[in-house]
Order: C-alpha cells, then structure tokens, then sequence
C-alpha cells in the first residue's frame, strides 16, 4: 500500500508537470508569433512586450532572446540588446544570428575588437556568412580608424581625429567614446557649437557622464565663459576624481581668471608694468584658449599704447587678430596706433574692417580721418620741406624759407654737375611752393585740413623765382659769391 500510494503520489505529481511545460511551450510560441508580427509592422515596443512575454513563459530558449535583442537594437538600446544576444548564445553556441547581434551590438556600442570575436565564431559556424563577413570587416576598419585617431590626436591634427570619428560612428553609432573624442576635437578646432550639442545629446541620456561634463566645460572655456567652465570642471571632477583632463583644464581656468583680473585691477590703477608682467604671465598658461588669449593680447598691446611702445602694441594687436579675426576691439586698437605711427594705409585698412562689420557713426568717422590723413601724407610736407613743425608760426615760416631759399638756389650750385644742379633747381623750387602755401593763411586752413588747393580757384602757378625776389628783394639786392673752391658766402646790398 505504501508503495501503491509513493508511485501514485510520484504519479499524480510528474502528469501535470509535463502538461504544463508543453503548454508553456505553446503559449511561448504564441507570443512569439504576435511578438514577430510587430516587429514586421515596425511596432517595436509591442514586439518587445510580446518577446518578454515568450521569454518568461520559456526563459531557455535561444531565438526569444536573440528576436528580443534585434528588437532593442532597433530601439537604440544596444547595451539591453547585448545582455540578450550574450544570453541566447550562452543557451545554444550554434546560434549564428545570436552571434551576429552579439557582435553587432559590440560594435555599436564601439568595441570593434569583441565584434570582431563574435564575427568570426559565426564564420566558424557557417564560414560563407555573408553578414559575418561584411561585419567583420567593418569591425576592423573600426578598430583602424581607432588607430589612426589616437596617433593624430596626439599629433594634434583635429580635423582629422574628426573626420576618423565620423567615420567610425557610421558603425559605432552608440560609442560615447567616439563621441567624446569628436566633441573634444571640435572644442579644439573653436567648432563649439557642433562640441556642444553632441556633449549635451550625452547628457540627455546620462547626466553624470564625467567626459560630457569635461567637454561642456571645455567649450565653454574655450568661449572665455570661465566661471561657467570651472562649474562643470567640478562636476565632472565629483563624477569621477581621477579625471585628468577636467584636473587640468579646471586648473588652467582659475589660473587664467585670477592672472587676467590682477592684470585688469594693475591696468585700472595705473600700474601699467605690473599689469604687462600679468598678462604676459597669463598668456603663458594655456596656447590652446585661443579666445581668452585673443583678449590678453589685446590687453597687453593697450597697456603698450598707454608706454608708448607703439610698435609692440601693434605685435600684440596683430596677435590678437591672429587668434581671433572677428576681435573689433583688437582692430581699433592696432588702427589708433598705426594712426600715431602714420601707418595711414594699415590704418584705413583696420578701420574699414572694422565698418564692413560694425557700420556705427562712430567707425564711419574713424575710417574718414584715417582716409584723409591717407590723403595728406600723400602729398607734399611742406612744413618738412621748409623744417619746421606743423604748428610754426609765420616769423618761423619766413626765416625757415630764407635758410632753405638760399641753400637751395641754383645760382649757389652753377658749379655742381647736371645732376645736382637739376636736383637743387626742384628743391628750390620746392621750397618756393611750400613757402606760397604755408604763408597764406587760407591756403594754409585749406592744406592742413586736407582739402584739395586748386579747388575755389585757389592759383597753384608760381614762379620760385619771382618769390625769391620778392622776400629778398630786387637785381643787385644779393650775390653769390666764391671764397674758394666750393665755398661761398652771400653779399648783400
């Protein structure tokens, strides 16, 4: 009886059991089929529903979790898929299409090199894969593209770097580390915007991404947005301490902040050579922030201007421009001092960059006096003609003729070749017109404001001559004489 009732209790309790896992089975496929259905209608999420439900109803078959993994690889949710694909070849190791989502997901996700793994045991299993084939050289030129980023990134060739990763992702499209790599190399080549967007897609997904954080940062530093840059330095600093870029770029930021407002704070207070030492120290600290640097060049060539080293102001200036061609302040700077140098050609050409961009009264203005000064340094100086300066008073003026009148007569050189003869004869002649000019006080207005003076028929015929006699005087009012050979003296009567 005992043993009656143990093989019926043995009986009673293995029927069921059976039953029950063949109807499992039926439902699991069920669910599959439905599942198969919405994934033919692009009905992802629902395939998805109905593969979970297959897999719970039978968690040891390998096709639910490799149609469950090609589903989330159509979701973007490569990291899920992978966990499904590395279970459904753990059930059957001769699951071709689990190792081909296996690798694809590896390599979505950017490790070409376990892709690469995954190809080839599928190949083992069916070597005329065309897939696996065609995939496993995408792995390989993944892992090349790798290669060659590194070597250039070190190289500081950025745009190649980007151009690597472009090509990369076309494979790796959910590699944040390709990702990463783009953005800090298109913060590098001033690209921030384009840096940006890919850092903060990132951050949508995850937000204690510490590498999205450091390139956040990073192109905001690069901005001259520093106080902003250090707080997402810190950030990504909390998210992982070792990082030693955000370390570094964190460091340089500050330093870069404190140097620039000591140098600003010497500049205000007067202290123009202790505000040039700090913004020289300044410009030491980072090559690579172009616009902050742009900035100190800037700053170092006004305080230049203010020592009147005029011609280092305009190094600076130059510099500036160099690192930033958009940089206004920088352009009127270096035109003021090429104005103060009468570099009137480079001055007009800052000032009419600085009116294509900016068409203000003020610039407009700017680039009329540099063009009118342009205009006067083109023709004669006569107050360099006659030697003297340009506030001479008249009784200057007149003794100034006399000197140049007589040292330059040809009467004094009737001895000299032709050559000097010819050449003495235009200096005095010369000397004859500037004398006509700079001792008539309405010509005079007119020259020194620029205008032109054969204009309001203003006379511009003279004779030298006729002048010389005039100032000194009628025939036999003086005489060149020789005292010896190439000496003379004047006499007068």
């Amino acid at each position: 009886m005992a043993a009656a009732a143990e093989c019926d209790v043995v009986m009673a309790a293995t029927e069921p059991e059976l039953l029950d896992d063949q109807e499992a089975k039926r439902e699991a496929e069920t669910f599959k089929e439905q599942g198969n259905a919405y994934y033919a209608k692009k009905d992802y999420n629902e395939a998805y529903n109905y593969y979970t439900k297959a897999i719970d109803m039978c968690p040891k078959n390998a096709s639910y979790y490799g149609n469950r993994a090609a589903t989330l690889m159509m979701l973007g949710r490569f990291r899920e898929a992978l966990g499904d694909a590395q279970q459904s070849v753990r059930l059957d190791d001769s699951f071709v299409r689990g190792h081909l989502r296996e690798g694809k997901c590896h390599l979505s996700l950017g490790n070409a090199m376990a892709a690469c793994r995954s190809f080839q045991r599928a190949l083992e299993l069916d070597h005329k894969n065309a897939q696996a084939q065609q995939e496993f050289k995408n792995a390989n030129a993944v892992m090349e593209y790798e290669k060659i980023a590194e070597t250039d990134f070190e190289k500081r060739d950025f745009r190649k770097v980007v151009f690597c990763m472009d090509r990369a992702l076309e494979f790796a499209p959910a590699c944040h580390r390709f990702k990463i790599l783009k953005a800090e190399c298109l913060a590098m080549l001033g690209r921030y915007p384009e840096a940006q967007s890919v850092a903060s897609d990132i951050l949508r997904m995850d937000s204690t991404n510490a590498d999205a954080l450091y390139v956040r940062g990073l192109c905001l530093y690069y901005e001259d947005c520093i106080e902003k840059a250090v707080q997402f330095f810190v950030q990504a600093l909390r998210m992982a301490p070792d990082h030693e870029k955000a370390c570094i770029a964190c460091r340089n930021a500050k330093a870069l902040k404190a140097k620039k407002e000591d140098g600003n704070k010497a500049f205000k207070e007067g202290n123009y050579k202790l505000a040039y030492e700090l913004y020289t120290e300044a410009l030491g600290i980072d090559p690579n922030n172009i616009k902050t640097n742009a900035k100190l060049y800037c700053n170092r060539g006004t305080v230049n201007s203010k020592l009147r080293k005029l011609d280092d102001a305009i190094e600076d200036c130059t510099n500036a421009v160099k690192l930033d061609d958009t940089y206004i302040k920088a352009y009127l700077r270096r035109a003021q001092c090429y104005m103060d140098t009468e570099q009137y050609e480079e001055a007009v050409r800052d000032y009419e960059k600085v009116y294509q961009t900016e068409k203000t009264k003020e610039h407009k203005q700017l680039l009329k006096n540099a063009q009118l000064e342009l205009k006067k340094s083109k023709r004669k100086d006569y107050y360099k003609i006659l030697g003297v300066d340009k506030n001479a008073s008249e009784d200057e003026i007149k003794k100034a003729y006399r000197k140049r009148a007589l040292m330059h007569h040809p009467d004094r050189h009737s001895g000299a070749s032709a050559e000097v003869q010819k050449e003495e004869e235009k200096k005095f002649k010369e000397v004859g017109e500037a004398f006509t000019i700079l001792s008539d006080p309405k010509k005079k207005t007119r020259y020194d404001s620029g205008q032109d003076l054969d204009e309001e028929g203003m006379n511009m015929d003279f004779d030298p001559n006729n002048i010389f006699k005039a100032f000194f005087g009628g025939p036999g009012g003086f005489s060149f004489e020789a005292s010896g050979p190439g000496n003379f003296f004047f006499q007068f009567g």
